[in-house]
């Protein structure tokens, strides 16, 4: 199906998206930080980009700026996966290049439509 690049700090948070995604037939990359996403996605070029935006040292925002500013990875498709759910954040999420936004904690069936509304 798909590759989709994971960008999480959380062990819990990462193999949660990683179970569903695998059971949905996509293969999963994962980073730990945003400056190991950030070349992930330049050297494996993923259908998606799953981004966490509370991350150690560089913040989830800044690495999607830096990879919609990139043309060899601009055309990658970038998802919030975020906690941040008060009025505003989704607007500054999308200011800063994601084309969308997925609140955690996670709803599967929630989850599943957005994947495969990103990834159609």
């Amino acid at each position: 199906m798909a590759n989709v690049l994971v960008v999480e700090d959380n062990d819990s948070n990462l193999t949660l998206v990683t179970v569903i995604l695998e059971s949905l037939g996509h293969a999963v990359l994962a980073a730990r930080d945003a400056a190991e996403g950030i070349r992930m996605a330049q050297h494996q070029s993923p259908d998606l980009v799953l981004m966490d935006i509370q991350l150690p040292g560089m913040d989830g925002l800044e690495a999607t700026r830096r990879l919609k500013e990139n043309p060899a990875t601009r055309h990658i498709k970038v998802a919030a996966l975020t906690a941040f759910a008060m009025k505003g954040d989704e607007e500054r999420i999308r200011a800063a290049g994601c084309d969308d936004y997925i609140a955690k904690p996670i709803r599967h069936a929630e989850f599943v439509t957005k994947i495969s509304q990103l990834l159609a």
